[in-house]
């Protein structure tokens, strides 16, 4: 696969990038993703209301310690004075990229004309546009924008909205192929980012139903995008990105990841995760990506009741550890078994 797309001075070394997703794509989870193919990460959406931006959720999800960069973080709100504000915020604490979020659908976003509900609003939304591009001029920090095709099958306004990010001077967008009415149900359509890549000159990224390289093929064949973004499917399966990647250059399926490499980066995964949280919150928030990975990892139907169990159970972070160790040495003696289904990820918000 070719270097991906420039955003402004970043020239990106492949065209997978991975999607800001609310309780996922924090510090950890990007750094891993990142060592395992993805080309390119943004943070967590962050607030853009200053009286929250010192609060323990938005320091740790401003966190950025020891990630290889481009840094980009995701800024939400509703205030054009106010996004920009967000916006020179974060470029003092290390941002190099900032990404306006017009995608996330998330009812308690929308509800605040927030996230998608932006795109309701255009002369709004474009009023955001300019106030963040223009506080991030003066520092050479691009402005990605982050959107959805429309708010509803009866108003698809990405085409507008991606010629006015354009005009306004975003350096790149990213187009999730569903409306937010249809939030993560039904099947992403990419018809519209295809239409928006033959009206703009800057990069267009696709993003939906990304699941593997065959799926990123098609994609990429059908929109002409210079990059495609993924977000849930790399729940629990981090090193999809290495896959991909290896099937796209070579045209075979990689080799499943070998237990001592899972052993590697669970662990590495796991310990970043503590060190960013605190051993409690730390224990309670690593359970989701352990069930994810359970999931995807397969194995014998009793060891992966004992994790389960284990892993919920778990108050130190030693018990986690161990849990999955134990489980890794049940499935490596195992014989073969296929990996479930990748989990519906009900409570992340990809943004």
């Amino acid at each position: 696969m070719t270097d991906g797309p420039a955003i402004g001075p970043y020239v990106l070394p492949n065209r997978l990038f991975v999607a800001p997703m609310a309780g996922v794509t924090d510090r950890p989870f990007r750094r891993l993703c990142k060592r395992l193919g993805a080309g390119y990460a943004v943070s967590e959406m962050i607030t853009s209301r200053p009286e929250l931006q010192a609060s323990l959720k938005t320091a740790r999800r401003a966190n950025h310690d020891g990630e290889p960069g481009p840094i980009a973080v995701q800024i939400a709100g509703t205030d054009p004075a106010m996004m920009a504000e967000a916006a020179r915020h974060n470029i003092d604490r290390g941002a190099q990229i900032i990404d306006i979020n017009m995608g996330c659908p998330a009812k308690k976003v929308c509800n605040r004309w927030a996230g998608s509900a932006l795109m309701q609003d255009e002369a709004l939304a474009a009023a955001i546009i300019e106030a963040v591009v223009a506080a991030c001029e003066p520092h050479g920090v691009p402005v990605t924008l982050k959107m959805r095709t429309g708010w509803c099958d009866a108003v698809r306004n990405a085409p507008r909205l991606a010629r006015i990010a354009e005009e306004a001077g975003v350096r790149m967008l990213v187009i999730h192929g569903r409306t937010r009415a249809q939030g993560y149900g039904g099947v992403a359509e990419h018809d519209t980012t295809a239409l928006v890549k033959t009206l703009v000159r800057i990069p267009v990224v696709a993003n939906g139903d990304l699941d593997g390289a065959e799926a990123v093929r098609r994609v990429l064949a059908h929109t002409g995008a210079d990059a495609v973004m993924i977000g849930r499917a790399a729940q629990g399966r981090p090193w999809l990105f290495r896959d991909i990647l290896h099937e796209l250059r070579t045209g075979r399926p990689a080799a499943p990841p070998t237990t001592a490499e899972l052993r590697e980066w669970l662990r590495e995964h796991l310990l970043d995760h503590y060190a960013l949280y605190g051993e409690a919150a730390g224990v309670r928030s690593a359970r989701k990506h352990l069930l994810w990975y359970l999931r995807a990892l397969g194995g014998p139907p009793a060891a992966q009741q004992r994790l389960r169990a284990a892993v919920i159970a778990a108050e130190r972070a030693e018990a986690q550890l161990q849990a999955l160790e134990d489980f890794l040495d049940e499935r490596d003696a195992a014989p073969a078994a296929e990996p479930a289904a990748r989990p519906e990820p009900e409570a992340a918000l990809a943004a």
